[in-house]
């Protein structure tokens, strides 16, 4: 049985999820979501996103997908940090660290050319809509809505330290 693919994002109105390799606001209260979402799951991203974060998650095993024969995430071994330099091997390896980890779901968390790859795999898209339109260079891919179906929309009151109204997003494949 394949594991099922989960996208993560935070989009704006204008479709940006980033700019100059970092996210163009500051929303705690999604980052808080992004940690509950995540906690005990692998997370399959590219190794610009891996930069951005700059850091393992606790509580998660990172599969870093690069074309970068030489890339190392950091100057050791690091535990929990996987690299792959193949979309279909960067699968099949998250696959086993998310059976490893008794996962139901794979976590997809970015970039854009990862996403583009896999949203037509996904069975689901946690997405946070960002009620801003900021200037980017990371976009996320066009969706087309008729594949999915929303399961919940949530629009929280923003924490004092979010930067921008906000709406939690669940969808399901149809």
């Amino acid at each position: 049985m394949t594991v099922p693919l989960a996208l993560v994002a935070a989009i704006a109105k204008n479709g940006v999820i980033g700019a100059e390799n970092r996210m163009p606001w500051r929303l705690p209260s999604d980052l808080k979501r992004f940690r509950s979402i995540t906690l005990g799951k692998p997370l399959l991203m590219g190794r610009k996103t891996f930069h951005a974060i700059g850091r393992a998650l606790p509580g998660r095993e990172t599969v870093i997908l690069t074309r970068d024969l030489d890339f190392k995430p950091f100057a050791e071994s690091t535990p929990g940090v996987y690299v792959a330099h193949e979309l279909e091997a960067a699968l099949a390896l998250s696959a086993v660290r998310a059976a490893a980890m008794g996962a139901e779901e794979i976590i997809v968390a970015g970039g854009a050319d990862l996403y583009a790859a896999l949203i037509a795999r996904a069975r689901r898209m946690r997405l946070t809509f960002v009620d801003l339109a900021p200037e980017g260079d990371v976009r996320f891919p066009a969706v087309d809505w008729s594949e999915w179906i929303e399961e919940s929309w949530v629009s929280p009151e923003p924490d004092p330290m979010d930067e921008a109204k906000f709406a939690f997003v669940d969808f399901r494949r149809r």
